[in-house]
């Protein structure tokens, strides 16, 4: 089975690669899987003090993967979404994510979960679920706390596409950089986290995400339940059949 997430460490550096282009990086269970898997390697990594979460191909993520709604049971599903973001706020490192495209849908939720987030100026945003008669129920946990409330009822009920510099105004984004200063950026980003002991990184996260790891701990079967409930829905599965149809086309 090829791999879907890659893993690798530089120095105090630890990568974790989306790499499934061919479903635009969407969260299927293999890949969340892996990516579970790799953010606890990351943790457990006494010498990794900085994890840098990126992307390849043009999007970096385009959310739940609609093709498994079929085969993978509904909460299944909404639980590992909700996992994912868990344990990007307890990692005990700060995690840097690169964002050098769209994202969509599930994927603002490990956005909205990471620390710091480097956007180039050509990545663009939507939370979708609306158009397809779900709502972002699991991605709630982390994207309603970092937006601000007009923000998210504008993004939320509207499901149109943003771009980067509206995402750092709504506070999705750290910074945003020219397409072809990313990479310099979030090097300059990493290296400066690095300078951070290891306890004063971990006891520092551990304050700033205090409130958003309750919040996911108080409300998680609630919002695994509404998306299993509306995943399920006659409603949402004739729109996702339509959607598939389409990009099949």
């Amino acid at each position: 089975m090829t791999a879907l997430v890659q893993y690798d460490v530089e120095g105090p550096l630890a990568r974790i690669t989306l790499d499934s282009p061919h479903n635009r990086n969407a969260l299927s269970r293999q890949l969340v899987t892996e990516l579970l898997a790799a953010l606890e390697r990351a943790g457990d990594d006494d010498g990794v003090r900085v994890v840098q979460l990126g992307a390849t191909g043009s999007v970096f993520c385009s959310g739940a993967d609609l093709s498994e709604a079929s085969s993978v049971p509904m909460e299944e599903g909404a639980r590992g979404i909700v996992e994912v973001q868990r344990r990007i706020l307890a990692l005990p490192k700060p995690v840097v994510t690169r964002l050098q495209g769209a994202v969509r849908a599930g994927g603002t939720g490990i956005v909205a979960a990471s620390d710091v987030v480097v956007a180039a100026e050509r990545a663009t945003f939507a939370l979708t679920e609306v158009k397809l008669g779900l709502a972002p129920a699991v991605i709630s946990l982390t994207v309603l706390p970092r937006m601000t409330s007009r923000a998210a009822a504008l993004t939320c009920l509207g499901g149109e596409v943003f771009d980067a510099h509206a995402a750092r105004d709504y506070g999705l984004v750290t910074t945003v950089v020219p397409t072809d200063e990313l990479d310099a950026a979030v090097a300059a980003q990493v290296a400066s986290l690095a300078t951070g002991a290891p306890q004063g990184l971990r006891e520092t996260k551990a304050l700033l995400t205090r409130d958003l790891l309750a919040g996911i701990d108080q409300h998680a079967e609630t919002v695994i339940a509404q998306s299993a409930r509306l995943f399920g829905s006659p409603e949402a599965r004739e729109a996702m059949a339509a959607f598939l149809s389409r990009a099949k086309g």
